[in-house]
């Protein structure tokens, strides 16, 4: 065997092994990659079984509020009757 043959055979030998090394380490990412996403979607499907009862409870809510603007906005009309009041004094 030549040595351009075995420096031939050499260097395909170390681009491959390259490779190797850079498609393990891709595969090793993926594969972390995957783990985490495994988690993400055990903690978003978490966020949505407690996410279920909230329409309920909003529209509890958002009555309580709408009655309690009006009683505001009805504090509010009686101050401004007794700032007028003041204001004429």
């Amino acid at each position: 065997m030549s040595i351009l043959t075995l420096l031939t055979l050499v260097a395909v030998a170390l681009v491959v092994l390259v490779l190797v090394v850079y498609l393990v380490g891709i595969a090793y990412y993926l594969w972390r990659a995957d783990q985490h996403l495994v988690k993400l979607v055990g903690g978003l499907q978490a966020v949505q079984g407690h996410a279920v009862p909230l329409p309920d409870h909003l529209g509890t809510i958002n009555a309580a509020l709408g009655a309690l603007r009006d009683d505001l906005r009805g504090a509010d009309r009686h101050l401004e009757g007794v700032e007028r009041v003041m204001e004429q004094e």
